[in-house]
C-alpha cells in the first residue's frame, strides 16, 4: 500500500471570525500532480501552509509521511515551497541562489557550484547566471524560484500562485517551462491559482475551493 506524502483530514481554519477552510479532505500520493483553483481570498495559500505544517489547524488531523506533521521536523518532510511573493534574495545572484541551497544540504563549494552551473545550462538559465533578481524579469524570476525549489530534489513541491502578475506571453513561456521541469522530477506537486486555464499545466486532478470547501472539480 503506498504511504500518501500528505494526508489532511477533517481540516478547519478560521482566522478570527472569519472560517477560511471547512473540514477539508485531501490526500497526496507521490509523484502526483495536483491543481487546486480559488477566487483570490478564497483560503488557497492557507491550504497549501497548512499541508506544509507551517500553520496549525484549528481542527483535524495532518499526516506528512504516515506521521501527525507535528511530530515530524520541517528538515524531514522533504517538501520545498513556492511562495506567491517567490521568496528570492535581492544580494544573491541566480547562481547563488542555486549553489547556496547545494550548500546548506551538505554539498562542498566545490560540487555546489558544478551542479549549479550544470543545473543553469540545462534549464537555459545560465545567461542570468550573475544576475541578482532587481535585473530579471517577472518569468524570469519565477524560474528561478522554481530552479531553487527543486534543485533540491524535493519530494513534495508546493506552488502559491506561481504564475501571478506575468502578461499573457510570460505566463505561457513559464507554464510551458514549468511543465517540462516537473515532468522531469520525480516531486507530488500541489499548484494553487485563481485562473482556471493554469489548472492545465501540470496535469492531473483538480480541485476547487470555494466558501472554505474543496470540491474536484
Amino acid at each position: 500500500m503506498i504511504k500518501a506524502c500528505i494526508q489532511l483530514k477533517g481540516g478547519h481554519k478560521s482566522f478570527g471570525e472569519t472560517q477560511v477552510l471547512c473540514g477539508v479532505d485531501l490526500d497526496l500520493n507521490p509523484g502526483e500532480r495536483i491543481s487546486i483553483c480559488g477566487e483570490s481570498g478564497a483560503g488557497k495559500s492557507t491550504l497549501l501552509r497548512v499541508l506544509a505544517g507551517l500553520d496549525p489547524l484549528d481542527q483535524g488531523e495532518l499526516q506528512i509521511w504516515g506521521k501527525p506533521a507535528n511530530q515530524i521536523p520541517v528538515w524531514e518532510r522533504a517538501i520545498q515551497f513556492v511562495f506567491q511573493d517567490l521568496g528570492l534574495w535581492p544580494s544573491r545572484t541566480v547562481f547563488q541562489h542555486l549553489s547556496d541551497v547545494l550548500q546548506n544540504q551538505g554539498f562542498s563549494r566545490k560540487q555546489s557550484k558544478q551542479m549549479a552551473l550544470d543545473s543553469l545550462e540545462r534549464l537555459s538559465l545560465s545567461d542570468l547566471s550573475s544576475k541578482k533578481p532587481h535585473q530579471i524579469s517577472g518569468g524570469e524570476a519565477r524560474r528561478v524560484a522554481f530552479s531553487r525549489a527543486l534543485i533540491q530534489k524535493p519530494k513534495i513541491l508546493l506552488l502559491d500562485e506561481p504564475f501571478a502578475s506575468l502578461d499573457a506571453d510570460a505566463k505561457a513561456l513559464s507554464q510551458t517551462w514549468l511543465a517540462e521541469l516537473v515532468r522531469q522530477s520525480e516531486a507530488a506537486v500541489v499548484l494553487v491559482t485563481h485562473d482556471v486555464s493554469e489548472t492545465q499545466t501540470l496535469g492531473g486532478e483538480v480541485f476547487h475551493l470555494q466558501n472554505g470547501v474543496l470540491h474536484s472539480a
